[in-house]
């Protein structure tokens, strides 16, 4: 792990969580480990549980923790498992549970894990090393609308007929094995035009496989919701999500949990339909100008935070 990662609204998101020093907090997303040690310092009588699919990531992160204190557990496990895990180890209540989405930083800067358009290594991007599905399967093994329909939703990538197609032609010739090999296919696949703009032509395509191999939005839908049950009363749940798919879902969601459907005329809410849960920032908090400049890949980043009130 370099010393270039930096963790995303960093104190946004501790502020946010309104941290208590006995609660038990949760950070679904270790990563690097900056936000849980910063929410590690806080909690000196409480317990932080940290999710992490990445062993690399957890024995790094686990050193940087061990030397803030020891009341915390590492869980080598994907967080759409964060009720089932949790409940293994009598946990059924928390304080607080923190989503940072998207892949970390050192892991982009692994060429050898392939999730990097910038770099040349294999189609992998599994961020659970131990999964049997890769990038390179889907590029070489998936039919002509799969991977159209992968490019479309994940990727909102409007040329994926243009680049799909291009797949399917070069995999003919040869087994496309390397992130600049597809890279390569892509640029081919695009009309100049695009390929004069400032981003970067391969970034939805592989926005998009990475999402596909690592079940990434259907597992944040169902770890927000049982997380969202895992919540005391006062408890708080921070997510920063780093492109539109995400924030959907997790507006969508918290949408859902503060609202009521009940017919107008009803003169009063029975106790029963009111929300368990309310809106803490009703507009999205997004990084400072100085953040952004100090940390490019901030730029994307939406904080939304929602708290059980009942």
């Amino acid at each position: 792990m370099d010393n270039k990662h930096i963790s995303v609204l960093l104190n946004e998101s501790i502020e946010g969580l309104k941290i208590k020093k006995e609660g038990i907090y949760v950070d679904c997303t270790l990563g690097g480990g900056g936000h849980s040690a910063q929410i590690l310092a806080q909690i000196k009588d409480g317990h932080l549980f940290a999710f992490d699919q990445d062993t690399y990531a957890i024995k790094v992160a686990s050193e940087k923790l061990s030397k803030i204190g020891d009341n915390f557990t590492v869980i080598n496990e994907n967080f759409v498992k964060i009720k089932e895990c949790l409940n293994s180890l009598g946990i059924f209540e928390v304080d607080g549970i923190l989503y940072d989405l998207g892949v970390s930083s050192f892991q982009l800067d692994m060429a050898e894990r392939g999730f990097s358009y910038r770099f040349d290594g294999p189609l992998d991007m599994r961020m659970n090393q131990q999964d049997s599905l890769t990038a390179s399967i889907v590029v070489n093994d998936y039919s002509l609308p799969e991977l159209k329909r992968i490019l479309y939703e994940y990727g909102e990538e409007r040329f994926a007929p243009l680049i799909a197609q291009k797949i399917v032609l070069e995999r003919t010739k040869q087994p496309i094995n390397s992130t600049l090999q597809l890279v390569d296919i892509i640029k081919k696949a695009l009309p100049a035009s695009v390929l004069r703009k400032d981003a970067h032509p391969a970034k939805k395509t592989f926005q998009a496989i990475r999402i596909e191999v690592n079940h990434e939005l259907d597992y944040l839908k169902k770890s927000i919701n049982d997380g969202l049950e895992l919540l005391c009363i006062g408890g708080r749940m921070v997510v920063i999500s780093f492109h539109s798919l995400e924030d959907r879902i997790v507006k969508q969601i918290f949408k859902e949990r503060t609202s009521i459907n009940l017919p107008k005329d009803m003169p009063i809410i029975p106790p029963e339909y009111e929300p368990k849960f309310a809106l803490v920032n009703k507009k999205i908090i997004v990084p400072t100008e100085n953040e952004i400049n100090e940390n490019l890949r901030s730029h994307s980043a939406k904080m939304r935070i929602i708290e059980r009130v009942k």
